[in-house]
């Protein structure tokens, strides 16, 4: 049927419904050289623009928000104005409930390594990575919400619909290995956290740069396996017409990259499944690595095995790994009640399989050219919520990097004497985002998507003003 012809919506959800579910099935019998050609352009290995220090990335998102006043940055004054409140005060986000009154940090402090980088008691796996590590404390953003925060982080603007930096590294750079995902997501296999799969959406970009959720536990991806009682002969029929469909549909409707996108998924779904079943079994792997992960101990085993996954898979050509925490009680960091208890319990949680990440990789010579990026969306405030809890704070906290260029043993930025605002070397995420591509040999003003009749970024640099910061990077 023509383009110009019309029919009802009942006919069109009917068309589009069937074709939906062809699309599936046609691209279970394929292979990875059924891929249109179009999509093998899309995912095909390209050089960056400029020398690259990075090959691929892993973040390890910290949902929620961890306090850098218990983690990172030890501010003794909040112990001389314990129960009294913050001088000008400060600006909360449950504003009824905050008691403005100073909260010291319990944890004890000390610097570690030869760059005398400072950690609490309660990251004494990561502290040991110090010289590795690049510690920022000079991070801000604009959001005290975490929804307008996580969009912030992720996609360079608190809108919902923007494509994430994976989505962005993906299109710019492709895919390193055909036969698994450019862009993958190991998320608790037991749930998403707050903003669910718009933590790694493409966006307006085509769809097929968005993140692939692969789950570590259990199968992998769903359904990939074919019915046991249906016959070859069957099957090979059916795979027949329903190509001709897809096709018919696809030429129909070009202009929805969603549907292309589907279609190429599960081709690949279809002619990856070994390879993606390989990558993420973490049994292949040593005893004595699987406890450098932790995975002996119930506290840190099922972040030890994501983390163990996702270096098995970067060390595979996957472009880019996106890594969340545990569920625990909701978004693990955002701790308003119990928040010495909670803190204590989530650190613990990730300060051994982050540390055996950065270790492992730079053991096996890929730290180099791999970017970790350990952060959440924003801090906590140095006042009390309630009686025990910390609230967001959007105007000061800290993140980690390591390897890929960044400057290692460096401790840059600093804040106020309660920890509240930065005194020196502000960072925003822009900056933070324009600094990561370079990095990558990307130029964040020139890596460019036409949309809407504009031509968008990641930075946004006419609006935002993001900036490479060369000092975060090494010589």
């Amino acid at each position: 049927m023509p383009l110009a012809e019309s029919f009802d919506r009942r006919t069109a959800l009917a068309r589009v419904a069937c074709c939906v579910g062809s699309m599936a099935w046609a691209s279970l019998g394929s292979t990875s050289e059924d891929v249109s050609r179009e999509t093998a352009g899309a995912l095909a290995p390209r050089a960056p623009s400029a020398d690259a220090r990075a090959k691929r990335v892993v973040l390890l998102f910290q949902h929620g928000g961890p306090s850098q006043l218990d983690l990172f940055d030890h501010k003794p004054l909040l112990e001389k104005y314990a129960g009294q409140p913050v001088p000008g005060g400060v600006e909360a986000f449950f504003n009824k409930q905050d008691s403005g009154k100073c909260m010291p940090s319990p944890f004890k402090f000390a610097n570690h390594g030869e760059s005398g980088m400072q950690f609490s008691e309660l990251l004494p796996h990561l502290a040991g990575c110090a010289d590795n590590l690049c510690q920022i404390r000079s991070v801000h953003t604009e959001f005290s919400d975490h929804e307008g925060a996580l969009r912030l982080f992720q996609t360079g603007k608190g809108r919902v619909g923007r494509p994430t930096l994976g989505s962005w590294v993906t299109y710019a750079l492709g895919t390193q290995n055909r036969r698994l995902p450019g862009y993958v997501v190991l998320a608790d296999p037991s749930g998403f956290q707050v903003d669910g799969i718009k933590n790694w959406t493409s966006g307006w970009l085509p769809a097929i740069y968005q993140g692939t959720p692969l789950r570590a536990e259990g199968t992998p991806l769903f359904n990939l396996d074919v019915p046991t009682e249906l016959t070859p002969a069957a099957r090979r029929a059916q795979l027949e017409l329903l190509a001709a469909i897809n096709t018919e549909h696809r030429d129909r409707f070009p202009h929805l990259s969603e549907l292309d996108a589907r279609i190429s998924n599960l081709d690949l779904a279809a002619s990856i499944k070994d390879a993606v079943i390989e990558g993420m079994d973490v049994s292949q792997e040593t005893a004595e690595t699987q406890a450098l992960y932790g995975m002996e101990q119930d506290a840190t085993k099922r972040y030890g095995a994501r983390c163990l996954i996702a270096r098995r898979l970067l060390e595979r050509g996957v472009r880019y790994v996106a890594l969340f925490n545990d569920l625990i009680m909701g978004d693990p960091w955002d701790t308003h009640f119990k928040h010495n208890e909670r803190t204590k319990t989530v650190a613990t949680n990730v300060d051994q399989p982050s540390s055996a990440l950065i270790t492992d990789l730079q053991q096996r010579g890929l730290l180099d050219d791999t970017l970790v990026i350990w952060a959440g969306e924003f801090g906590r405030l140095p006042v009390a919520q309630g009686e025990d809890g910390r609230d967001h704070n959007r105007h000061a906290f800290t993140i980690l990097l390591a390897g890929g260029g960044i400057k290692r043993g460096l401790t840059y930025g600093t804040t106020d004497d309660f920890g509240y605002k930065i005194a020196e070397n502000a960072l925003s995420i822009n900056d933070l985002h324009a600094t990561l591509l370079q990095l990558l040999g990307l130029d964040h003003e020139h890596l460019t998507y036409r949309h809407a009749g504009r031509d968008e970024s990641l930075t946004d640099v006419v609006v935002t003003q993001a900036k490479v910061v060369p000092e975060l990077i090494d010589a």
